[in-house]
């Protein structure tokens, strides 16, 4: 029961953040890999040597010109880095490429732990309570070193390493609790009229761990038990975390699946290319990509699949890229049955480029294809079994058993 309380409330900070992005396209993301550096050189001409243009001359000499005239006429101090980001963010901008970004150095190692899903620290999420200016846990992460040292939802922060902080702190704290993995931090916590001390060790945090259930037959009146994998986000991981609690499972005598990718918004191509090797036979193709010149590839997957059983995927409006890949290519190779709703329709494909300058570049490099050549972009996969949620569910990410009519036909369909 505490386990669920916590996972509900992981759910409930995932909308919140949601929201605090104003819009679920910027979670969005299907990387390829992160690709060796580029030089882009400096000064007003970093952003002519960054794209290669044919009008290369006519970009330096007006970015020039304003550089001249801003440093005779502005008032203040320049911040020359922040003018060079915001000239490449602006040229990147201006492809009007949705998935194309510009990430100054500032940001980029930021960004490439959260494409990859994982990061060094004790696995917590905080907020500022700013009605008593203190530093909230909100939830510690699933299985991450601060849920397994006994951190609850609610605990007070009052001190990391001996060093007191306030709610409006809240980044210098957390600042101090990340820090080399193996080491280990002091927090002072607070749980209700009680001060408690604890030592955790810092560790590399999966983010979005692969969530395991097994649905009972005698609680759901079925012939056999049914595994439950919901996976959040494809990061690095992902795919050797599916498989150890899929045997897991298996051990325990589930004789059919349900793997739910509602509201998984992509991540790492391969990853998901993993998790569909292991279902499919050897030999079959499971993705196909074209670049800007027309030219093809073809992934096929490469070993003797490990499940063999009767396949539910669960998608809904939010199951994006990376997400749509295994949903499609399980539903091309009839090895599943899609339910829910038609998926979001992101079938292009990134790789974030890193610049000698620390930055880094994402840029849309190939669309995809389903293995029957279903277009995926701005389409989407239309499920095999189409089922709302109820109108009384306001956010897809709180969804009760109870009113979860998706999960609850997955299961009809196993019976």
């Amino acid at each position: 029961m505490e386990e669920e309380k916590i996972l509900k409330r992981q759910r409930i900070y995932k909308s919140i953040m949601l929201v605090a992005l104003t819009a679920f396209i910027t979670c969005i993301i299907t990387t390829a890999c992160l690709v060796e550096k580029y030089d882009i050189g400096n000064g007003t001409g970093v952003l002519s040597s960054l794209i290669g243009s044919t009008n290369d001359d006519k970009i330096t000499e007006a970015l020039s010109n304003i550089e001249n005239l801003i440093e005779k006429y502005y008032l203040y101090d320049i911040d020359e880095q922040k003018a060079i980001d915001g000239a490449i963010s602006g040229y990147v901008d201006s492809l009007g490429d949705e998935y194309t970004e510009y990430i100054p150095a500032s940001e980029m190692k930021e960004y490439t732990e959260t494409i990859m899903g994982n990061f060094v620290g004790i696995g917590i999420y905080m907020v500022q309570n700013t009605e008593k200016n203190v530093i909230e846990v909100l939830a510690p992460i699933k299985e991450s070193p601060a849920e397994k040292a006994g951190i609850l939802p609610g605990d007070i922060i009052k001190s990391v390493n001996g060093v007191q902080y306030t709610g409006e702190q809240m980044t210098e704290a957390s600042n101090n609790i990340k820090g080399e993995e193996g080491s280990k931090v002091k927090l002072e916590i607070l749980r209700g009229e009680e001060t408690l001390n604890f030592e955790i060790e810092r560790k590399k945090i999966n983010t979005n761990p692969v969530v395991s259930e097994k649905i009972e037959a005698q609680t759901a009146q079925l012939e056999g038990n049914i595994g439950y994998l919901e996976i959040s986000s494809f990061d690095e991981g992902t795919a050797e975390d599916f498989k150890t609690k899929f045997e897991q499972l298996k051990s325990e005598g589930i004789t059919s699946l349900i793997i739910d990718l509602r509201n998984n918004g992509g991540g790492i191509v391969d990853e998901a290319l993993a998790i569909a090797d292991y279902i499919v036979p050897k030999g079959k193709d499971l993705l196909i990509t074209v670049d800007k010149d027309g030219n093809e590839e073809i992934e096929k997957s490469e070993n003797d699949p490990i499940i063999d059983m009767p396949i539910v995927v669960l998608v809904n409006e939010n199951t994006a890229s990376a997400s749509e890949i295994l949903a499609g290519a399980l539903k091309d190779l009839d090895e599943a049955t899609i339910v829910g709703t038609k998926t979001y329709g992101k079938g292009v494909i990134q790789q974030v480029l890193s610049l000698r300058t620390g930055a880094g570049l994402k840029v849309t490099v190939e669309e995809y294809y389903t293995p029957n050549r279903t277009k995926i972009n701005k389409v989407g996969i239309e499920p095999d079994e189409v089922v709302e949620l109820p109108e009384t569910v306001k956010n897809p990410l709180l969804v009760t058993k109870e009113e979860d009519t998706q999960l609850q036909k997955a299961i009809e369909i196993l019976k």
